[in-house]
């Protein structure tokens, strides 16, 4: 499945998203979702290594992922 990010007016965000949920193989996530999954996925994480199943990363690592 490919992802894509659309920049819209304000102004037609409505009547776009109104067209789009008509289409039956396009599937739209609401940005608060995603952010709570991301964030639940990265506690589980942050669980895991303090539990020592999971590797810890170097803060130069992960600036480096930046």
């Amino acid at each position: 499945m490919k992802e894509v990010t659309l920049h819209i007016e304000d102004s037609k965000v409505k009547a776009f998203l109104a067209f789009i949920k008509t289409l039956d193989y396009v599937r739209i996530e609401s940005p608060e979702k995603k952010s709570i999954e991301e964030l639940k996925s990265s506690l589980k994480q942050v669980k895991r290594m303090k539990e020592g199943k999971l590797p810890k990363q170097s803060a130069k690592a992960f600036l480096d992922e930046l």
